[in-house]
């Protein structure tokens, strides 16, 4: 039996098992897919102990996103991002980030194309997945942030990126293709972080927060004649690149999210 995983702290309301495992079941693959919370310092020891047992790969989240990096042969996108979310265990352990495919493929599975103008709202981790991405397509990004240096900290390393407060972003978003919320904004709780005011049905918004699937944002969004992408399909397309690495099979893209969604 192949054994693929979680590694994070806490990871008990992942819904990334389901996911996968109904990944397994509908290609007739012998896998399961389980949940590990190591320590802080015991990170090192675990991953040496998932190479030992002969795991075929982990997935990363919070709190070690970041940690995971010395531990393991990080990629380019991986390593420009600052961030590691998958592993691959089939030779020496190299790290991955599909966070950024996941929003690339969120929006190209609505049909929405990157070329123009994006602004993100965030410089964390999703906010970094997303400048990546959205640079490494050709678009301009515009960084819109709380805290402005930490905007500024991530448009340093972006491409022709640029920083700017919350207050800009009715003017930001005037003349902008893509929308990208990458806060906790809206996380059970009917909040954004745009002004209604600065949305407008040119736009395509993808909505990070996946609890609820209908945010505030997307309503304010669907209003004005906007396209809107709920957080779960980035949730949906981190999975299917990570799956797709592991096991060089295509996905099973509408079970995945069935599932998924089934168990949101």
């Amino acid at each position: 039996m192949q054994v693929y995983g979680l590694i994070g702290d806490p990871v008990g309301h992942s819904v990334s098992p389901p996911m996968h495992e109904a990944a397994y079941e509908q290609l007739d693959i012998d896998a399961r897919y389980v949940t590990f919370e190591p320590s802080e310092q015991s990170l090192g020891m675990a991953l040496d102990g998932a190479s030992a047992l002969g795991i075929r790969g982990l997935n990363v989240t919070i709190p070690f996103k970041e940690s995971v990096l010395p531990f393991v042969d990080a990629d380019p996108l991986a390593e420009r991002i600052g961030a590691v979310n998958t592993i691959d265990f089939s030779g020496e352990p190299t790290g991955h980030n599909t966070d950024a495919a996941g929003v690339t493929r969120a929006f190209d599975h609505h049909g929405v194309s990157l070329s123009g103008t994006a602004v993100i709202v965030g410089a964390g981790g999703a906010g970094r997945a997303a400048a990546f991405a959205l640079a490494d397509e050709g678009m301009t990004v515009h960084i819109a942030n709380r805290t402005v240096s930490r905007a500024g900290s991530l448009a340093e390393d972006v491409p022709s990126a640029t920083a700017h407060g919350l207050d800009d972003l009715d003017s930001l978003l005037s003349d902008a293709d893509v929308l990208v919320n990458a806060t906790s904004v809206g996380m059970e709780s009917d909040e954004t972080p745009v002004p209604k005011s600065a949305l407008h049905s040119d736009l395509a918004v993808l909505d990070a927060v996946y609890k609820p699937l209908e945010t505030r944002l997307l309503r304010d969004a669907d209003a004005v004649g906007a396209t809107t992408i709920d957080g779960a399909w980035m949730l949906l397309f981190q999975g299917v690149e990570a799956f797709e690495l592991w096991t060089g099979r295509e996905a099973p893209v509408e079970t995945m999210n069935s599932a998924l969604r089934a168990a949101l």
